[in-house]
């Protein structure tokens, strides 16, 4: 595997993204492609490309300057075991060390071994957060 990532919309392919997202995440199943691209379009996104084929994406909501929120992390099924997550993450890692983010949140049901190397750790202070969500 010559796994690459990158940051570089032309080499995202969005529609397998979405299938991904839509159909087998348990964050985003049943996500519209309308949703997805808005939610593209509004973030910094990271393709994992093993010789020039997607293999893996990761999505940063983030000002550029003093917070970010990774999300939507995926690899696709024939890919895993294979260290994609850990190459998206820590290429998300070194972009945000370059930009100088300080606060970096996510949610995990199942992948705090792959975040905590890099530095996630539980919430210090859990009562200072909240949230808000609402029914789409």
């Amino acid at each position: 595997m010559t796994l690459e990532v990158t940051t570089d919309p032309e080499r995202l392919d969005v529609g397998l993204v979405h299938r991904w997202l839509s159909e087998d995440s348990y964050w985003a199943l049943g996500r519209s492609r309308e949703v997805m691209d808005r939610a593209v379009a509004g973030s910094l996104s990271f393709a994992a490309l093993d010789d020039g084929r997607q293999v893996g994406y990761a999505r940063v909501v983030t000002d550029g300057a003093t917070f970010a929120w990774l999300c939507d992390v995926y690899v696709d099924r024939a890919a895993r075991g294979r260290d994609v997550a850990k190459a998206l993450v820590a290429a998300v890692d070194a972009t945000l060390t370059e930009l100088g983010v300080r606060r970096t949140l996510l949610a995990t049901e199942d992948a705090h071994a792959l975040y905590t190397p890099v530095g996630f750790e539980p919430l210090s202070d859990p009562h200072r957060w909240l949230i808000r969500t609402r029914n789409a």
